[in-house]
């Protein structure tokens, strides 16, 4: 049936946040295994984490109601989603004297919880109020670009989901917010673009910085190498030994006809300057168009065409 984190902090399940965090503070300065004599204080200390964990966070707290331990655990259907996705499934990560320190601050918060006497003081702004805060590790997200978006520059508008504290100071809920993305021309796959501390608020933390990181989505009929970009032009073999022209749409909408005259050989390229992506430094400046060629060999020649292609081919 699995634990009932309810009871571990004593608490009723229709509980405010208030609620749980008083009861943990309570029962994590109680059976904290720097001070309590309590043979089982481990063991309850990482109960009583877990606890908090999953009913300090509101989504986890709501499956849990919801669907119980198991459906924690082994993860749900995500509600009015068409795509069948499901949530994955909660683990608790095992260190419960991280969360302590996050709930009160500081590397070693505990040593500052006592006075002279060995009587807990607590302040205002937590614990004494002598708690450093430190700012949680960086959130990275992916964000996916066509080269059209990348060639062009345009302006990405993101929502997130985040925990934000209440007025109260004490209490928090779950808010979306957008972020706004401008796209510079000739971004290459790799960079970053950061929101300094739009991360989950906490009474105790400085929210994480959101960072995006840049993904390339696949062309149609285009690759990019560095500000290059390659376009590989199917042609058969009569083509590639007499001549023809290449037609290619550009990504501003613009067709090229690039007259291809010489011999085209297996490792044959053609470069066209200043037709690739635009340089983010200088927009102005762009990279080049690389024309490579994939040449279809007939399969099959009658004895009659090998011989007229071994004439016309003697030198």
């Amino acid at each position: 049936m699995g634990q009932d984190y309810y009871n571990i902090l004593g608490i009723i399940r229709n509980a405010t946040d208030a609620d749980i965090k008083k009861a943990y503070r309570k029962l994590a300065l109680k059976y904290h295994p720097n001070r309590s004599t309590d043979p089982c204080a481990e063991e309850k200390f990482l109960q009583i984490a877990e606890a908090y964990d999953v009913l300090s966070d509101l989504r986890k707290k709501a499956t849990y109601d919801k669907f119980g331990m198991e459906g924690l655990k082994r993860g749900v259907p995500i509600e009015f989603d068409e795509t069948g996705a499901w949530t994955s499934g909660y683990t608790f990560h095992g260190n419960a004297h991280k969360i302590f320190r996050d709930f009160f601050g500081g590397d070693n918060p505990f040593a500052d919880f006592f006075d002279a006497k060995g009587e807990i003081s607590l302040g205002f702004g937590g614990l004494r109020g002598r708690g450093v805060k430190k700012q949680d590790p960086p959130i990275e997200k992916e964000l996916y670009l066509s080269l059209e978006d990348l060639y062009h520059g345009c302006l990405k508008k993101i929502k997130i989901s985040r925990r934000t504290m209440n007025e109260d100071g004490h209490t928090s809920s779950i808010k979306d917010k957008i972020l706004t993305i401008q796209v510079k021309q000739g971004w290459k796959p790799g960079t970053k673009i950061t929101f300094p501390n739009e991360g989950d608020q906490g009474p105790n933390n400085i929210p994480s910085d959101i960072i995006f990181v840049v993904k390339e989505k696949p062309h149609q009929w285009f690759c990019r190498e560095e500000n290059d970009l390659i376009f590989c032009a199917q042609i058969s073999l009569a083509k590639a030994l007499t001549g023809h022209t290449v037609e290619i749409e550009t990504l501003d909408g613009r067709f090229l006809s690039i007259p291809i005259n010489d011999i085209v050989h297996p490792r044959y390229t053609k470069v066209v300057p200043g037709e690739g992506m635009p340089l983010s430094k200088n927009p102005l400046q762009k990279g080049n168009l690389v024309i490579q060629f994939n040449i279809q060999f007939p399969e099959k020649l009658t004895t009659s065409k090998k011989k007229l292609i071994i004439r016309a081919l003697q030198v």
